[in-house]
C-alpha cells in the first residue's frame, strides 16, 4: 500500500505559514523555553564552540609580527587584518575582502543552508551554549522554568533569577569589553577600564552601551534576533535550492505520523510512518518551530531536533536519520547532487574576486605616494631662467616601522627639485608626511604648455617608485608659430 507522498508533509498544522512561534494570536511576545538539548551532534557542537569563543576571547590578544591578529578600528579608519595594515587608501582591497567574504558565504549558503547560524554565528553560540547553559543550571529544564515564572515571588525565585541576571549581567560585560578591545586594541581598553571614567568618559559611555546592548540581546531579546532582525534567514528564500543540505525532516519515510499504541497489529504499523508525533523536534527547537512543516526562515541549523528524533528512534527500534542534513531532492528521488548552476556561478565568481584580491595584495606597495600639482599656483619666471612650479607630495607609511625616503628628478633634462624646508623626508610609523617642492626647469626647454615630469622616490638608493605629473610653463612663439 503505498502512503509516503509528498502531499502529506504540509497536512499537519497548515496555520504554520501564517505565524511565528514567538508571536501568539493577539501579536504578544510567546518567550520560548526549550527543553534542554543533548545527543552526540550537540556534543560536538560544544567542542566547536568551546574553539570558536576560545578564539574570540583571545583574538585581542594574539599579535602577528607585534601587531594585533585583528584590529578594526573604524574610529581611525586603521584596520589590521592578519597582522597587516589596511588604512583608507586601501579602501578598494578591505572592499574586496569583504565581497570574497559575503560571497563565500553565500556559495556556503547554497551548499550547506543556514549551518553557520547553528554552528558558528556568535549569537547562536552565546545565547544556546553559554546564557541557556547558564539558565538551565539555575533554573532548570523547559518544565521547570516555566513552573518558575508562574511561581509566587519567593525567597528561592528571587535568588535564582537573581543570581541568573547577575551572571548574564558579568557576561556581558566581558563580551562588551572583547568586542572594543577588537576595535580600539587592548592596550586602550585596558587604559579605560584601569582609570577614571571622568578621564575617558566616551570610553566608558561606550562600554555602558555595549554591555546594554549585548545583555538586552541575550536576556530579553534572544531568538528574536534569528528570527525578526538578522537579514540571513530571509536570503534563504533567495539562496537555498532543492539541492541545498539543510536540517530536513523525511516526510516519505515518516508519514503519515502517528502515536505508538499497545498491542497495535502489524497492518498499522506498516501503514503509519516512522514519526510517531512526539514533538520531541519542537520541544527542543529553541526558535520554537516544527521542522516536520519543512524549511522554515526561523530554522538556524542548530541540529536539536536532529539529536532528539535519533534518540526517539532508537527506544522504538527504528533507524537514525528521520530528521537530518539532507537536501529536498535527496529526500524525494535519493539523489543528492551538489553540483548545480547557482553553485558553480557563485563559485566562479568566487574564485574571480579572490585572483583580484590576491593580484592586489601582492602588488600592493607599503608606501603610498600622491604627486599634485599645489592647487590655486601658475607657473614663476626667476632671474636665472628657469621656469618653477609648486608640487605638494604626500608619503603614506602604511608600515609599523618609521621610513626615510629621498625624492630625485628624474626628466626633464636639466630640471632641479628642491624641498620647501627640511629636506629629509622621515616618516612615522603609520603615518603621513606631506612635502612641499619646487621644480625648476631651464625656460630654454620647455617646448609646450605642459611638460611631463618625472620624479624618482628612493629608499636607502633604491628606487621605489616614479611619480609623474605635468609641469605647467609658457609656450615660446617660435613653438606656437610651428604648431
Amino acid at each position: 500500500m503505498e502512503h509516503n507522498t509528498t502531499d502529506n508533509l504540509y497536512q499537519y498544522d497548515e496555520e504554520f505559514r501564517d505565524t511565528i512561534g514567538t508571536v501568539d494570536a493577539q501579536g504578544k511576545r510567546v518567550w520560548i523555553h526549550p527543553k534542554k538539548p543533548g545527543g552526540s551532534l550537540h556534543s560536538k557542537r560544544i567542542v566547536v564552540t568551546i574553539a570558536l569563543l576560545s578564539l574570540f576571547f583571545a583574538g585581542p590578544f594574539l599579535t602577528i609580527g607585534g601587531q594585533p591578529f585583528l584590529l578594526l578600528n573604524v574610529f581611525e579608519r586603521k584596520f589590521i587584518v592578519f597582522g597587516q595594515a589596511f588604512w583608507p587608501q586601501d579602501f578598494m582591497l578591505l572592499a574586496l575582502v569583504l565581497l570574497a567574504f559575503f560571497v563565500f558565504i553565500i556559495l556556503f549558503t547554497v551548499v550547506f543552508g543556514r549551518v553557520w547560524c547553528g554552528w558558528a554565528c556568535p549569537q547562536t553560540l552565546f545565547m544556546e551554549m553559554v546564557f541557556r547553559k547558564i539558565e538551565y543550571l539555575i533554573e532548570g529544564n523547559a518544565n521547570d522554568q516555566r513552573k518558575l515564572n508562574s511561581a509566587p515571588w519567593t525567597g528561592s525565585k528571587i535568588f535564582k533569577k537573581g543570581l541568573k541576571q547577575f551572571i548574564f549581567v558579568l557576561i556581558s560585560i566581558l563580551i562588551a569589553h572583547t568586542a572594543l578591545a577588537y576595535l580600539i586594541g587592548v592596550k586602550e581598553t585596558i587604559k579605560i577600564v584601569t582609570a577614571s571614567p571622568a578621564e575617558n568618559m566616551a570610553g566608558f559611555l561606550g562600554l555602558l552601551g555595549f554591555t546594554a546592548v549585548f545583555y538586552g540581546v541575550f536576556a530579553w531579546f534572544r531568538e528574536q534576533a534569528c528570527i525578526v532582525a538578522c537579514p540571513y534567514g530571509r536570503l534563504q528564500g533567495v539562496l537555498l535550492s532543492k539541492e541545498s543540505i539543510v536540517v530536513a525532516y523525511d516526510w516519505i519515510r515518516g508519514e503519515p505520523r502517528g502515536k505508538i499504541k499497545k498491542h497495535q497489529n502489524q497492518l498499522v504499523e506498516q501503514v503509519m510512518g516512522d514519526c510517531i508525533d512526539c514533538k520531541l523536534c519542537v520541544h527542543v527547537c529553541p526558535t520554537g518551530i516544527d521542522i516536520r512543516n519543512g524549511t522554515q526562515l526561523e530554522c538556524v541549523n542548530c541540529t536539536a531536533c536532529i539529536d532528539a528524533c535519533d534518540d526517539v528512534m532508537v527506544k522504538i527500534h527504528k533507524p537514525k536519520g528521520l530528521i537530518r542534513f539532507a537536501s529536498y531532492n535527496s529526500i524525494q528521488n535519493g539523489i543528492q547532487k551538489l553540483l548545480n548552476g547557482k553553485v558553480i556561478g557563485y563559485s566562479i565568481v568566487l574564485l574571480v574576486l579572490l585572483g583580484i584580491l590576491g593580484f592586489a595584495l601582492s602588488t600592493r606597495s607599503d608606501i603610498e605616494l600622491t604627486l599634485l600639482k599645489a592647487p590655486g599656483t601658475i607657473y614663476q619666471k626667476t632671474d636665472d631662467g628657469f621656469i618653477t612650479n609648486l608640487y605638494n607630495i604626500e608619503f603614506v607609511n602604511k608600515t609599523f616601522d618609521p621610513v626615510s625616503l629621498e625624492a630625485r628628478m628624474e626628466s626633464p633634462q636639466g630640471a632641479i627639485l628642491t624641498k620647501v624646508g627640511d629636506q629629509h623626508v622621515d616618516i612615522p610609523a603609520e603615518g603621513i608626511l606631506k612635502g612641499v617642492y619646487f621644480v625648476k626647469i631651464p625656460a630654454t626647454s620647455i617646448t609646450e604648455m605642459k611638460t611631463p615630469i618625472a620624479i624618482g622616490i628612493y629608499q636607502n638608493g633604491n628606487k621605489i617608485e616614479t611619480l609623474e605629473a605635468k609641469f605647467i610653463g609658457p609656450m615660446h612663439k617660435a613653438d606656437l608659430k610651428r604648431k
